[in-house]
């Protein structure tokens, strides 16, 4: 039970100091994410002026082209293997 108890208390301490925080007036300025751009060329300069004028259109973007690539790297992979004599879709188990 008294673990049970400090467990408790240390969830509400942590949950509740952000809002202690904010309450005492140390909300402060909100911040800015921007990349910087200066030195970028080709598609480095243009994903990261897509992150500085919407997160939200990075955001689709990149949850659509990870799986993307890495399907596209899967396949090449098994291409690869097919090639080189690796068969991995016959193989035996050898757990019984």
């Amino acid at each position: 039970m008294k673990r049970i108890t400090q467990l408790a208390i240390t969830l509400l301490l942590a949950l509740g100091a952000p809002g202690l925080a904010i309450a005492a007036g140390g909300g402060g300025a909100p911040i800015v994410l921007v990349a910087d751009t200066r030195k970028l060329t080709g598609i480095m300069a243009w994903w990261a002026n897509l992150y500085n004028e919407s997160h939200l259109y990075f955001t689709i973007l990149t949850v659509i082209m990870i799986p993307t690539i890495g399907v596209i790297f899967g396949v090449l992979a098994d291409i690869v293997m097919h090639w080189i004599g690796l068969d991995l879709k016959s193989r035996e188990l050898a757990e019984h």
